[in-house]
């Protein structure tokens, strides 16, 4: 590509397609009944004669992952074909033992769906081209640096992993929507079942093919893949990096050359790694030890059946039947125990705002300060329904409540439900006094106390009262019902 004096790098739009490997959640490998669990154990302790590659071993489909393949396909919209088949990808690399891959080429198990992505309040729909099957390699582990390394060693327990890649359409403008996209499709396939979604462990893994193009433009340029993105900031960092270097190139009138390049997170920068390879490279064949694949539409309609409630489905449910504003419905979706927590709660008697700001006030700090999932909360929706209804009624003040649950939160028993809540305020003394004679003391004593701030409520001033409040609240050591006090103490003020 060559650039026109005249264009600037504002000039310029990025256009990105992500190829995102997800390892799926079972039990056994894809084609072998070894341990799928390649991180537990000495390496190579999770291997036998098929993910080995050793001669005259034969591979066997695991069910269960063809199910899930297909049930991330109907998540995302895509068509399941009726016919579907197993490749080989052949090329070598050491952690590839049988010197191929047993992938999907012509016939993959999904295609043609959508993912919907929202940047700057903007809803964007990304088009995914194919979900396909396939196996994982193994692990090489270098003695330092790659490029200076004199020795590497091999793991074979990931070997035949069974993954699944979700290749999108090159629909995505920027960096901050690619890592909008990797975010939400991290979500569904949590949400789904089918994924732990750990880019840190490399359970989810990321390329981008990354091009530039004069705006208004039709034609893609060349286009550039980037590996080596293990979270999603490295995503954003990354492509920010990628395109600001492509297009610095096209306005020096260099050539883009097509090839792949790795992330350098210390040095924040890609750096070229090799030429790209082409499909034909591959010398895709079908699979001769794997028969043909027919997807029957009772399967296709029964793994339809089991699909839950999706993402931006509740999402919109929440905003529709409970009222919330859309940003916190997206908050409290953003996985499927939270949004289970959070309509839990709501069905005990709680108005849908308040639940909704102590789950992402309170609960969310909780789990942030290393509670974990909020499946292991210690106070369970019932019990954390009751804590919010004392707050409701008086019995406690909010910093009584907040307070109460964050002990509770820290403790080591389970609080399940507003007996043991009633029973925790009793023997903590926190129940806030509503007793009348009580209360007037009180107020008539802050009265004396604060003379000019009675003065300015009678004189008009309403937040005048507040600096009375407190002093009830004072004298009280903060057990007087707030607003038991508000309304004694505008009904003495009152002329």
């Amino acid at each position: 590509m060559t650039a026109s004096s005249t264009l600037a790098a504002t000039d310029f739009e990025a256009v990105i397609g992500l190829e995102v490997h997800a390892e799926l959640l079972t039990q056994s490998k894809m084609f072998c009944s070894c341990s799928a669990a390649y991180l537990a154990g000495e390496p190579n302790s999770h291997v036998c004669p098929v993910c080995l590659g050793l001669p005259g071993a034969l591979p066997v489909i695991n069910e269960r992952a063809l199910k899930m393949t297909i049930r991330t396909g109907l998540a995302l919209d895509c068509e399941i074909p009726a016919a579907s088949k197993f490749d080989r990808k052949n090329y070598f690399y050491p952690d590839l033992p049988k010197g191929y891959q047993i992938s999907q080429y012509d016939l993959p198990l999904c295609v043609g769906g959508h993912l919907d992505v929202t940047v700057d309040g903007a809803v964007r729909r990304v088009g995914i081209t194919r979900v396909h099957l396939e196996e994982d390699t193994g692990k090489l582990t270098h003695s330092g640096a790659i490029h200076t390394s004199r020795s590497s060693l091999v793991d074979l327990n990931r070997a035949g992993v069974p993954l699944i890649e979700i290749v999108s359409e090159p629909d995505m403008r920027g960096a901050a929507e690619a890592r909008e996209y990797m975010q939400r499709l991290r979500q569904l396939l949590v949400w789904i079942g089918v994924s732990d979604g750990r880019m840190e462990e490399g359970s989810l893994r990321c390329d981008a093919n990354v091009s530039v193009r004069p705006r208004g433009a039709t034609e893609l340029g060349v286009k550039v893949e980037v590996k080596n993105m293990n979270s999603f900031r490295a995503v954003h960092l990354a492509l920010e990096h990628e395109i600001e270097r492509q297009v610095a190139a096209v306005l020096a009138g260099e050539a883009i050359v097509q090839e792949t390049r790795g992330w350098n997170e210390a040095k924040g920068v890609t750096v070229g790694q090799r030429s790209k390879e082409y499909a034909h490279d591959y010398r895709y064949f079908p699979e001769p030890d794997l028969p043909p694949l027919e997807i029957t539409r009772e399967l296709v309609e029964r793994i339809t059946g089991e699909l839950p409630e999706l993402p931006a489905a509740r999402a919109a449910r929440l905003v529709a039947e409970l009222g919330l504003p859309a940003k916190e419905a997206d908050l409290l979706t953003s996985t499927a125990e939270m949004a289970d927590f959070f309509e839990a709660v709501t069905a005990e008697d709680v108005p849908a705002k308040e639940a909704a700001n102590w789950m992402l006030g309170e609960v969310s700090r909780v789990l942030n300060d290393g509670a974990g999932l909020v499946g292991a909360l210690r106070v369970r929706p019932a019990a954390l329904a009751a804590l919010i209804r004392r707050k409701l009624d008086g019995t406690l003040s909010n910093n009584q409540a907040k307070g109460l649950f964050a002990a509770l939160a820290a403790g080591d028993s389970v609080v399940d439900g507003a007996g043991e809540i009633d029973r925790e305020i009793e023997a903590r003394g926190l129940r806030q006094v509503s007793d009348e004679g009580r209360l007037a003391e009180w107020v008539d004593a802050a009265i004396a106390a604060e003379p000019q701030a009675a003065e300015d409520f009678r004189a008009g001033n309403d937040r005048a009262v507040g600096r009375l409040v407190g002093a009830v609240m004072r004298a009280s050591g903060g057990k007087a019902s707030g607003p038991a006090v508000d309304a004694l103490l505008r009904q003495r003020l009152r002329p």
